[in-house]
C-alpha cells in the first residue's frame, strides 16, 4: 500500500471526526496533488532486478517449447520477467499446491514448477507431500544452489545435501528422479536413492521432455552452486577457480546477440565500434559460467593461464578545493539514495548515518531494497536531524527529498524517485555513466535512453539544481574499479553543498 494513500485517507477520516481544519485540509490537498503528479508520471526507463552473471538459473530455468512452469519463493522468482514461460507463484511452501487444484480443471497435462533448496528445506517439502497424495502430474525442478542467495548467501537450515533430498523424495513417493549437474561440479552419485538418473546441464530440455510425460509427480534436482557464492568462496580460496577465461574479438563479433541468448547472462555488454555495435564480456563480473559459448560463434576466444590485467589509480593532483556551504538543518534533512543493487548503494546509507551518529545527530535510514543483490533499482531515505526526537518518520515522503544522491541515471529519472523531489528544495548530483539493464540480454538493439533521462531531472528539479558527472569511468580511472562509484558519489554530492555533515565525520565512517 502506498503511504501517500494511507494519509490521505487518514487525513479525510480525521476532517470527518473533528471537523474542519485548515492545516490538515492543506497537508491531504499537497497529498493529492502530489499523488495526481505521480499518477501521470511514466518511467522512461526501468532498471528490473536480474540474475547475477553465471547464476544458476540461467539454465535451470529454461523448459521446453510447449510447457510451461510455475515460480516461487527465491531468486528464480525473476524469471516471470524473461520471456521463458514460466508465470504464477504461491507463498513458500505453497509451491505446485495451485495445480493441485488447477490440473482437474486445465487442459494442459503437465506443468514444471521450480522449487529453491533452501524453500525445500523450510517447508515446500510438504507442497511436494501433497502434490504425491494428490497424483498431480508435476515435475519438481529443486534448484539446488548450496546457499539462500536471495537475502545474502547464508547456509540453508537443515543442510540438506542433493542426495538427502533425493532419498526423501523417493521416500515420498516421487517414482522418477533425474540430476542434472553443471560439468564442472561433479556429484557423488553413489548416495542418490536407486533408479535416479545423471545428466550434465546440456541434457537439460531432453530430461524434461522425459519427465513430462510420466504420470504423477517426478523431480529433477539441479545442481549447480550460486554464482555470487563462488565468487565470495573464489576470493577465500574455498571454491575451484577455473584456470580459464574467454573473450569476444570484436574484429569477428557481427553483434547477432547469441551469446546473450544462450547464456541469459548480465556480463555481455554492447561494444559500440566504427563498424557497428558489437559485444564485450566484462571481465570484472563474469563468475566462468562459460554458458555463452554454447552457440557457434567464431568470434570468441578462451584463454588458459591467463591474469586480467588490473588497472592502474591514474594519478590525480587535486587543486586546493574550498569547503562547501553545508546546507542548514530546519527540522530535517532529507536525502534519497539511488544505485544499482550490488554497488554499495546501501554502504552510503550506512556511512550517512555514522557519520551523522559521530556528530551527536540524530538519523534514521529506511533501504528501499527488495532483491537488491540482483541488479534492480535501490532507494536509501535518509533523514539527519539536530537530535534524533526530531525524526518522526523515516520514509521520504512526496516532495519533502533536499537533497538526491543518484548513482544511477535510470533509478534516479524514475517516476518513483523523481516524485520524492521538488522544484525548488531538491538538489541533485546523478552518475550520468551509462550502466546497461538486463533488458539487453533480450533485446540486442536495446538503448538506454540517456538524454531522455537526464532531460527528465532537468526538468523536475531546475537547470541549475541538477549536476551531472561519469562517476564510474572517473572510478575505473582515478581508483583502477568501478565498484568505488557510489563512494566517489558521495564526495562529489559533499562538495557540491548536499551533505549537511562534516568532511571528517563523513572520513570517520567510512574507516569504520
Amino acid at each position: 500500500l502506498d503511504p501517500n494513500d494511507i494519509a490521505i485517507a487518514l487525513g479525510e477520516r480525521v476532517l470527518k471526526i473533528t471537523g474542519p481544519s485548515e492545516e490538515i485540509s492543506a497537508r491531504v490537498g499537497r497529498l493529492k496533488q502530489y499523488q495526481a503528479m505521480l499518477d501521470d508520471a511514466k518511467d522512461i526507463s526501468s532498471r528490473t532486478p536480474f540474475f547475477c552473471s553465471g547464476c544458476p538459473h540461467n539454465s535451470s530455468t529454461k523448459v521446453p517449447e510447449g510447457s510451461r512452469a510455475y515460480a516461487g519463493i527465491g531468486c528464480h522468482f525473476m524469471v516471470q520477467w524473461m520471456d521463458r514461460e514460466t508465470s504464477g507463484f504461491t507463498h513458500m511452501g505453497g509451491e505446485g499446491a495451485n495445480w493441485i487444484g488447477e490440473a482437474p480443471f486445465s487442459t494442459r497435462p503437465h506443468v514444471f514448477q521450480n522449487l529453491g533448496d533452501g524453500t525445500y528445506n523450510h517447508s515446500g517439502i510438504l507442497a511436494v507431500r501433497a502434490a504425491v497424495a494428490a497424483g498431480t502430474n508435476i515435475t519438481y525442478k529443486i534448484l539446488f544452489n548450496d546457499a539462500v542467495a536471495m537475502t545474502g548467501g547464508q547456509a540453508n537450515e537443515g543442510g540438506l545435501s542433493p542426495q538427502q533430498i533425493a532419498q526423501e523424495l523417493a521416500a515420498m513417493g516421487v517414482k522418477r528422479i533425474a540430476c542434472v549437474h553443471d560439468p564442472k561440479e561433479e556429484v557423488e552419485k553413489t548416495t542418490f536413492p536407486v533408479g535416479a538418473t545423471f545428466h550434465t546441464r546440456d541434457a537439460l530440455d531432453a530430461v524434461q521432455k522425459e519427465l513430462r510425460d510420466v504420470p504423477g509427480v517426478s523431480a529433477i534436482v539441479y545442481v549447480q552452486t550460486c554464482a555470487a557464492e563462488k565468487r565470495r568462496r573464489r576470493k577465500r580460496g574455498l571454491f575451484p577457480d577455473p584456470d580459464r577465461r574467454v573473450f569476444i574479438n570484436p574484429a569477428v563479433c557481427e553483434g547477432c546477440g547469441d551469446c546473450g541468448v544462450q547464456s541469459n547472462c548480465v556480463s555481455i555488454l554492447p561494444l559500440e565500434t566504427e563498424f557497428g555495435r558489437k559485444r564485450q564480456i566484462d571481465q570484472s563480473s563474469c563468475n566462468k559460467d562459460f554458458s555463452c559459448i554454447q552457440g557457434f560463434c567464431p568470434s570468441f576466444v578462451t584463454v588458459e593461464g591467463a591474469v586480467v590485467r588490473k588497472a592502474k589509480a591514474a594519478a590525480l593532483a587535486l587543486p586546493a578545493l574550498p569547503d562547501p556551504v553545508l546546507p542548514p538543518i530546519r527540522g530535517t534533512f532529507n536525502i534519497v539514495v539511488t544505485g544499482v543493487g550490488g554497488t554499495g548503494v546501501v554502504t552510503v546509507g550506512a556511512i550517512l548515518a555514522m557519520a551523522a551518529h559521530l556528530e551527536g545527530k540524530g538519523a534514521g535510514v529506511m533501504e528501499m531494497a527488495g532483491l537488491a543483490q540482483k541488479g534492480g533499482a535501490v532507494h536509501i531515505h535518509c533523514r539527519i536531524a539536530a537530535q534524533p526526537a526530531d525524526i518522526s518518520a523515516i520514509r521520504v515522503a512526496v516532495g519533502e527529498a533536499d537533497a538526491l544522491v543518484g548513482g544511477d541515471l535510470v533509478v534516479s529519472a524514475g517516476a518513483k524517485t523523481l516524485g520524492l523531489t521538488a522544484r525548488g528544495r531538491t538538489r541533485a548530483v546523478v552518475n550520468g555513466h551509462e550502466i546497461i539493464t538486463g533488458a539487453f540480454t533480450r533485446d540486442t538493439e536495446f538503448r538506454l535512453p540517456t538524454e531522455r533521462l537526464a532531460l527528465a531531472l532537468r526538468a523536475r528539479l531546475g537547470e541549475a539544481a541538477v549536476q551531472f558527472l561519469d562517476a564510474t569511468r572517473l572510478s575505473e580511472k582515478l581508483l583502477g574499479d568501478a565498484i568505488y562509484a557510489n563512494i566517489l558519489m558521495l564526495g562529489a554530492s559533499w562538495q557540491a553543498g548536499l551533505i549537511p555533515l562534516s568532511h571528517a565525520a563523513i572520513t570517520r565512517a567510512i574507516e569504520l
